[in-house]
């Protein structure tokens, strides 16, 4: 349990994203917002704005684990959240970065594959590499919907309805398969389905966390805020229900309030609340409560 006297130092290993609405710069922005020191591994630099990513230039995979074994010697690390990571070899860099770190530290998997815009940001030859060295490390593995199928072998765009009945019976499904592949818990974020509902699943509880949809808002960063905030609370010491459930609502308002004016393609999301102190408002407006969850088996 963390000492609660003492600033949580959470450490994001993931890629750089150079309009800085994901990746990397959103991740420190989560950090922030939710109290916490962080720190970053930096796996790729990516040349990329609101519409497109135009290049990508990985790190090499020994300078991963040095970054790692530098900030782990010094200051320490609470809690990790593990973005993009492209190529198996930065997979294998970093499940041996983990390797230094205290088996009990919480590490959280957002398994990125495709961009905001589009762009393919995990080679598909390296997902088994991912299945079978990270997901058995995992505290909290956070696949949006197309993730989940991806993970299971199934097609990204699948609506197969004599597979599934519903998308609901899908979701379930993803969750309860992902599971079987050995992270300890399993959230599968709302953000891609019609119903913007987070599945939580621990192997014994399957737990609906439903919130808001904000057609209006902007969603460049909204899966790597969410599992950043999911990886600051558990710094914090909070249950993992509970942490899922403030990442769904944090992540929710600051999609909300995302900075639709910023570039031409989706806006980046707005955790810090940048544009109320711009509009020297001081305030984003009354906060809505967030919805019942619902506990199912």
């Amino acid at each position: 349990m963390p000492d609660r006297h003492r600033i949580p130092r959470v450490l994001s290993i993931a890629g750089s994203d150079s309009g800085a609405g994901a990746g990397i710069q959103a991740d420190l922005k989560a950090f922030a917002a939710c109290g916490v020191h962080g720190m970053t591994a930096i796996t790729a630099i990516t040349a990329q704005n609101t519409v497109e990513v135009t290049a990508v230039h990985p790190i090499p995979p020994d300078v991963i684990v040095a970054q790692v074994r530098a900030v782990a010697s010094d200051i320490g690390v609470d809690a990790v959240k593990i973005g993009m990571l492209g190529d198996r070899a930065t997979i294998e860099a970093v499940a041996r970065a983990l390797t230094e770190l205290p088996a009990t530290t919480p590490v959280v998997l957002d398994p990125v594959m495709v961009a905001e815009s589009g762009a393919t940001l995990l080679d598909p030859q390296a997902r088994t590499t991912l299945i079978e060295t990270l997901l058995p490390r995992a505290t909290v593995v956070t696949p949006n919907l197309p993730e989940a199928r991806t993970l299971v072998g199934g097609p990204q765009g699948s609506t197969d309805a004599a597979r599934y009945a519903g998308e609901d019976r899908e979701v379930h499904e993803l969750a309860r398969a992902i599971h079987a592949l050995g992270p300890q818990i399993v959230v599968v974020t709302g953000g891609h389905r019609d119903d913007a509902t987070d599945v939580f699943f621990d192997g014994r509880r399957l737990v609906e966390l439903p919130g808001d949809r904000h057609p209006a808002g902007a969603t460049h960063g909204s899966g790597c805020t969410h599992s950043s905030v999911l990886a600051a609370r558990l710094a914090h010491g909070d249950d993992p229900l509970e942490a899922a459930r403030t990442a769904r609502e944090r992540a929710s308002d600051a999609v909300a309030q995302g900075l639709r004016e910023i570039g031409a393609g989706a806006g980046p999301v707005d955790i810090l609340g940048i544009a109320s102190k711009a509009n020297k408002t001081g305030s984003s407006g009354p906060r809505a409560e967030p919805a019942e969850s619902t506990v199912l088996t």
